[in-house]
């Protein structure tokens, strides 16, 4: 799962600093503050400061309803579509073999 992912459920569960996201993600703080940002820069999150800290939210809890079909139609396909000898991850795509 990527670190964007992971901060977006981290978020699902409720609101958090960047040092709480830190421990989650496991990554150094400035990437962390930069996938914030991202996120925030899309509109997906939210922030709000509270005394030093800044607490980040989901923007849109429908947000949760998206990642959780994704989530699983990836179960459901993701394999499939790695396998598939037109469009796995290991074979071009067919604009790029015809170039």
């Amino acid at each position: 799962m990527g670190p964007r992912l992971a901060i977006l459920r981290r978020l699902a569960e409720g609101e958090a600093r960047v040092t709480d996201l830190v421990a989650c993600v496991g990554l150094a703080q400035s990437t962390v503050s930069a996938h914030l940002s991202c996120l925030r820069d899309c509109g997906l999150i939210t922030s709000r400061p509270q005394g030093r800290a800044t607490l980040h939210a989901l923007a849109h809890p429908e947000l949760l309803d998206l990642l959780a079909a994704a989530e699983q139609l990836l179960a459901a396909t993701g394999e499939a579509v790695d396998l598939c000898p037109t469009y796995g991850s290991h074979h071009a795509a067919p604009e790029e073999s015809a170039r």
